[in-house]
């Protein structure tokens, strides 16, 4: 398992966009630490993809706390139909697979020069 950290400082208008190292595995977890002295304001919005295929990681609107994901997509059969646990089930979800990129983080809503740590974890 590989663990990724990086803290990331808001503009004076409450946005931020950051990059990770490059990486490559399986995103088994992903989570936002509040800053004990100088955090996001309550309503903050994170939208974390891959940066290279733009695969959605994580978008959570009005976050007010630390938080932990488990982020996981939708498979499919080799004919391109949504695979389910049964007929007219659920859908099977997998990891997120990412290979030698990037992950991107955007952060709106979270005030002027805030501070927030996102922590990912990737099967390696």
């Amino acid at each position: 398992m590989r663990k990724l950290k990086l803290a990331v400082t808001t503009a004076a208008d409450g946005t931020a966009t950051a990059f990770m190292n490059k990486v490559s595995g399986n995103i088994h977890s992903v989570q936002y630490v509040k800053d004990g002295a100088n955090a996001y304001a309550d309503g903050v919005d994170f939208t974390l993809t891959a940066e290279s295929t733009g695969e959605s990681i994580w978008n959570e609107a009005n976050v007010n706390a630390s938080a932990i994901r488990y982020p996981r997509a939708p498979v499919h059969t080799q004919a391109g139909a949504a695979a389910l646990y049964a007929t007219g089930g659920t859908a099977v979800l997998d990891k997120i697979a990412i290979s030698n990129e990037r992950i991107k983080i955007a952060v709106s809503q979270g005030g002027n020069t805030k501070t927030g740590s996102f922590v990912v974890l990737v099967d390696a």
